[in-house]
């Protein structure tokens, strides 16, 4: 019985830290850059994009120039915005121990 109640404590303080950690992240933004700083993708902690900025040189580019420089900047916000939501989770969390086999998703 006090396993049980010990690990009832553990669940809710897991839960509270989880709420605390998943307003943290959406609260996070992450900035990609693609073609020297030519293009900037902002993604908000969800994943969303919040903002794009092109140089106006490229405006006289081949569109598929411009495409790919998107998706690149998108992708470096992308990586960028993961390493952090990871390191949020993980500094909320702490020292949490959890039980064998249960993993957090980070």
């Amino acid at each position: 019985m006090k396993d049980l109640m010990g690990l009832m404590k553990q669940a809710k303080e897991m839960q509270s830290k989880m709420q605390d950690a998943q307003a943290k992240v959406a609260d996070l933004t992450a900035e990609g850059r693609s073609g020297a700083g030519l293009v900037t993708v902002t993604l908000s902690g969800e994943g969303n994009m919040s903002g794009l900025k092109i140089d106006p040189s490229l405006l006289s580019e081949e569109a598929e120039i411009l495409e790919d420089l998107i998706v690149a900047a998108f992708q470096d916000a992308k990586v960028k915005l993961d390493e952090v939501r990871a390191e949020t989770m993980k500094s909320a969390f702490g020292d949490l121990q959890l039980p064998p086999g249960m993993n957090m998703p980070f």
